[in-house]
């Protein structure tokens, strides 16, 4: 009897040691270790860091514009005046005066960019969901709204983005210095380089003008932001400290904040391998591997290559004039012309910057002429590597654009890495809860209000 407990207690110490070496084993399994030893190799220092988004408390792990170190004063003010439609104080028709705010158009729902197929801050009216509802007021002409050639950019992630917008137009560094001699020229706005300013701080002090965004008593004093101004810009001198350049300055330190930390990437890269389900990490695989994402959706933001600078490429995608319903736009356009619109250089004609791919699931629309609505669309549409826009000749297509050759099941596991793999599920921890003009937003024109039950 005593024989027959031992030779049992032991056939159990078998079986659980051989269960326990699955449970390791499954734990670090091969495809992470493939994973980790294939980032490693793509990696600028050899290290999982170089993915890595710091947290949202790390202000000093964020990459700050020139002259413009972030603050949490700064952030502070940058957030309320993002959300802030006392801001849109410059609008065309008196009627829509305080409408509208940055957020029109970068809505956290959509992943910060617009809910719509165009963006439109003054001359539009109305919300539905997410952004989608957004069309031109009747009391305004085509010729007069605030709508660009191009579908907005997600603002998630330009921390790590050098020269700003499809076209990479603003700031002093990066692929601009290059071409200086091209600053004001054909784009008086992009003047503003000569400041010496990263893409984002340049690009908000045109940006507020352009959109129609300024600064008064009203919003300083009555509604109460002077003191945040104050707090935020204490060694700006005067006038300056409420003027266009500080207000650009609080605007661009919030946005580098806008980080999706929270993605279960972020998670596994931290170290939490369950973070990612089996299809997600084989996607993942694909992403830096067969299907060739990484060779431009690299770094911490999945937005640059993996040597320095920010990269632009024609995939033949189709514009924004070949909506239907675009505004302000059509095939003659020069916008369409990508960055050779900023440099006239024929080897930039038709490319645009390579977007980050973050929170794609919330995006309505992709690519800069919002040609595509289908997360999987967009990964077939690599994949079969054919362009779509017979206007774009063949010689400036990206080298890069061809096809891919993923099985249907590969085209799965790609997208669910895009879909699932990337999304940060809590990316109103960036939206306040109210600004302090306590007025609807990121709009109060009368439609918006009543989309979204706010008065």
């Amino acid at each position: 009897m005593n024989t027959t407990f031992f030779q049992n207690f032991t056939v159990l110490l078998l079986l659980l040691s051989t269960f326990s070496g699955c449970v390791r084993d499954e734990a670090v399994s091969p495809v992470d270790s493939e994973l980790e030893r294939t980032l490693l190799r793509l990696s600028q220092n050899n290290s999982l860091n170089d993915y890595i988004l710091p947290e949202g408390s790390n202000l000093a792990g964020i990459p700050a514009g020139v002259g413009n170190p972030i603050t949490r004063e700064k952030v502070e003010l940058g957030k309320l005046l993002f959300h802030e439609t006392a801001l849109g104080r410059d609008a065309l028709n008196p009627a829509m005066i305080r409408t509208f705010s940055c957020a029109s158009c970068h809505v956290a729902d959509a992943a910060f960019t617009a809910g719509s197929a165009q963006g439109i801050a003054d001359g539009g009216v109305g919300f539905g969901d997410v952004g989608g509802g957004r069309a031109m007021s009747d009391l305004y002409e085509e010729s007069q709204i605030d709508a660009q050639g191009a579908r907005p950019l997600s603002m998630l992630g330009v921390a790590y983005v050098t020269n700003t917008m499809w076209a990479g137009r603003f700031g002093a560094r990066g692929a601009n210095a290059e071409v200086e001699e091209v600053w004001g020229v054909h784009d008086p706005a992009t003047e503003v380089n000569h400041l010496g300013l990263d893409g984002l701080e340049a690009q908000n002090i045109e940006g507020t003008i352009t959109h129609r965004m300024s600064t008064d008593s009203y919003l300083l004093d009555t509604i109460g932001y002077r003191r945040l101004f104050d707090r935020a810009f204490p060694d700006f001198q005067g006038d300056t400290r409420y003027g266009r350049v500080a207000m650009s300055f609080a605007l661009s330190a919030y946005i580098r904040t806008l980080l999706p930390n929270q993605a279960p990437w972020q998670k596994w890269l931290r170290g939490d391998k369950e973070a990612l389900t089996l299809t997600q990490k084989k996607g993942a695989k694909l992403f830096f591997g067969k299907a060739g994402c990484f060779r431009c959706h690299n770094g911490p933001a999945l937005n640059r290559p993996a040597q320095d600078g920010d990269v632009f490429h024609s995939v033949g995608v189709n514009d924004l004039c070949d909506i239907p319903t675009a505004l302000r736009t059509s095939a003659n356009d020069p916008r369409n012309f990508g960055r050779g619109d900023f440099t006239r250089r024929d080897e930039d004609m038709f490319k645009f910057k390579v977007p980050q791919v973050y929170n794609t699931k919330d995006m309505p629309f992709y690519f800069h002429g919002s040609s595509k609505q289908n997360l999987r669309e967009v990964v077939e549409y690599f994949n079969a590597g054919v362009p779509e826009n017979d206007r774009i000749p063949a010689s400036n297509i990206s080298d890069f654009f061809h096809p891919l050759n993923l099985t249907s099941t590969e085209v799965d596991e790609l997208t669910e890495f895009l879909a699932e793999g990337l999304y940060d599920p809590n990316l109103n921890r960036y939206v306040p809860e109210e600004v302090l003009s306590g007025t609807c937003f990121p709009n109060s024109d009368p439609q918006s209000k009543a989309d979204m039950g706010c008065e």
